[in-house]
C-alpha cells in the first residue's frame, strides 16, 4: 500500500465546526467556519487512487480527479434518465435543503438555484466539493451515520439521498433519522440504483463476466457491512420509518447502447461509458481490502468484466428506484397502506 499523499482541496467547512449556527436553527452563514483540520486535507492513497481521510476506510470509494469527473457524469445520466429532473417529491417552495453524500455538489449547486430562498446543505465523507458555489449552498465534512446530527429535530423541508449504495451499514437507519429531522409536511427522496443487472429475453448467461462481477462486489459489500441491494427495500424502510403518501417509481438503465428505443439507446451509451471509467474505481478497495486480492490481480480480472460491458448481445440493465415520501402532519391520522409504485416507460 502507497504512503499518504497530500493534496490540495477545496475550502469546504467541517460541520462540527459549524453546528452552533444550526442548533438555534438559524442559516448557516458562509463565513462561520473556513477551515478544515489539516488531516482531513491529506487524502488516503492506496493503490495509485485517493480516498477520504475523515472516517477513513469506512466508503469504498476514491476522490480523486478521475472520479470526481465520473461523478459529474453520473450525474448527467440520471438527469438524463429522469427527463432533466432532480426530484420528484411535490416541493413547494422549501425553505431547508440537506442532500446526504453531497459527492461533487452538482445536485445541491442545482437546487440552490431553483430554489434561491432556500439554504441548501450538502454533506460528505470527502471535501471535494467546488468553492465557487452560490450564496445559499453550504457544504460540510459529516457522516450521516452518526446518531447525532447536531441539528434541532424538524428542522428540513427536504432531505435527498442518491446513489448511497456501499456507502452505510444501516441505510434504514438514516432514513428513521432523516425522519426525526424532517419537519412535519416535509419530504424525504432517495434515488438509488439496483446493483443486481436484469434480463428480460434471456440473453444474459449467468456466468457472465458483468454479472460475475457485480455478485464478486456485492460479497465484497457485504462483508464489508457495507450492502449493496438497497434500492428495492427503500420503499418498504420509508413506510416503517412513519412516512406516509409513500412513492416509488421504477427506470431502467441499459448496460450498454443494446436497446432499439432512442431515449434507452442514448442512456445505455452513456451507462456503458460510466461503467468503462469506474470499473477500477469501483474495484480496487472492496476487492483489496475485503477480498485480499492484489492490485494486479484485479487488473487482470476486469479484462474480461470490460470486454462484456461492450457486449451489444446481451440485452442487461440495471434498475433505478425513485422513492419519495413525506412526514405526517402533527394530528394527521396515518394510514399505513397508503404506497403506490410507477414503473417509468
Amino acid at each position: 500500500m502507497e504512503q499518504q499523499e497530500r493534496l490540495e482541496s477545496p475550502d469546504t467547512p467541517a460541520r462540527s465546526q459549524s453546528r452552533l449556527a444550526t442548533e438555534v436553527g438559524f442559516p448557516i452563514e458562509a463565513d462561520t467556519s473556513r477551515s478544515l483540520s489539516e488531516s482531513i486535507l491529506q487524502h488516503h492513497r492506496e493503490n495509485g487512487r485517493t480516498y477520504h481521510r475523515y472516517k477513513a476506510g469506512s466508503y469504498f470509494f476514491p476522490n480523486d480527479p478521475s472520479e470526481r469527473d465520473r461523478l459529474d457524469f453520473q450525474y448527467e445520466i440520471l438527469k438524463y434518465a429522469f427527463s432533466d429532473k432532480n426530484y420528484f417529491a411535490p416541493l413547494k417552495d422549501p425553505r431547508t435543503i440537506l442532500d446526504i453524500g453531497t459527492g461533487t455538489g452538482q445536485w445541491a449547486i442545482e437546487m440552490g438555484d431553483e430554489f434561491p430562498n432556500a439554504e441548501v446543505q450538502g454533506t460528505d465523507l470527502s471535501p471535494i466539493q467546488p468553492s465557487s458555489v452560490p450564496q445559499n449552498v453550504h457544504f460540510f465534512v459529516d457522516d450521516a451515520s452518526e446518531p447525532d446530527w447536531v441539528l434541532p429535530p424538524d428542522y428540513f423541508d427536504y432531505i435527498h439521498t442518491r446513489v448511497l449504495l456501499g456507502c452505510f451499514a444501516d441505510f434504514k437507519a438514516i432514513i428513521n433519522r432523516a425522519f426525526h429531522y424532517l419537519k412535519p409536511g416535509g419530504f424525504m427522496e432517495s434515488q438509488e440504483i439496483m446493483s443486481t443487472p436484469y434480463c428480460d429475453d434471456g440473453t444474459m448467461p449467468d456466468n457472465w463476466p458483468f454479472k460475475e462481477w457485480m455478485a464478486t462486489l456485492d460479497e465484497a459489500a457485504m462483508q464489508a457491512d457495507r450492502p449493496l441491494r438497497i434500492a428495492s427495500r427503500l420503499k418498504r424502510w420509508y413506510q416503517e420509518a412513519g412516512f406516509v403518501d409513500v412513492q416509488e417509481k421504477v427506470f431502467k438503465m441499459p448496460i450498454n447502447p443494446w436497446p432499439r428505443d432512442r431515449h434507452l439507446k442514448f442512456l445505455g451509451r452513456m451507462s456503458e461509458d460510466n461503467w468503462l471509467s469506474g470499473l477500477q474505481a469501483l474495484s480496487l478497495a472492496p476487492f483489496s481490502r475485503t477480498l485480499s486480492w492484489s492490485k494486479d490481480e484485479i487488473e487482470v480480472y476486469l479484462v474480461d468484466v470490460r470486454k462484456a460491458i461492450l457486449d451489444r448481445n446481451i440485452h442487461a440493465y440495471h434498475k433505478i428506484y425513485v422513492v419519495w415520501g413525506r412526514k405526517p402532519e402533527e394530528g394527521e391520522a396515518v394510514d399505513s397502506s397508503s404506497a403506490a409504485s410507477i414503473a417509468a416507460p
